[in-house]
């Protein structure tokens, strides 16, 4: 089974960043930050730093495990993370020098359910689960720790 992590990067400004796709012939869509767990990763929360800092030349808090999405063939598993620092310039993903991968750009929205609402989040499932969070406020205090 395909392992992914990603991770809802929570700012000092309470915003969220996200990574908006723009790929040929495919409307626009936003994605966390994450991806693969490799062999050589010592853990999930290891293969997670990896990814952001890979990604968005970043490190994190990891807080805690916030979601698991589990199909026949691949499981994600979305962390609630502090983001401390985060360059996009400094970035180095073997996806971003692949042909035809399309731009990554990373942005900052507001961590409300307007602000999601404002962006197609993929998967929806994890849109869905964060619209939950934030109208609970369940993500701000522990996004504090």
């Amino acid at each position: 089974m395909i392992e992914r992590v990603r991770a809802v990067l929570i700012t000092a400004d309470e915003t969220m960043l996200v990574i908006r796709r723009t790929r040929p012939g495919i409307p626009e869509y936003w994605v966390l930050p994450g991806g693969g767990v490799e062999p050589c990763d010592a853990s999930r929360e290891a293969a997670l730093h990896r990814e952001i800092h890979e990604e968005i030349a970043g490190k994190a808090d990891i807080i805690r495990l916030l979601h698991t999405m589990e199909s026949d063939d691949e499981r994600q598993l979305f962390y609630l993370a502090r983001i401390v620092t985060w360059s996009f310039d400094d970035r180095t993903g073997p996806e971003f020098s692949a042909e035809g991968r399309g731009e990554y750009a990373l942005e900052e929205i507001p961590l409300t359910v307007e602000g999601l609402d404002g962006i197609d989040l993929k998967p929806e499932e994890i849109a869905h689960v964060l619209r939950g969070a934030i109208s609970a406020g369940s993500l701000g205090g522990e996004a504090s720790l």
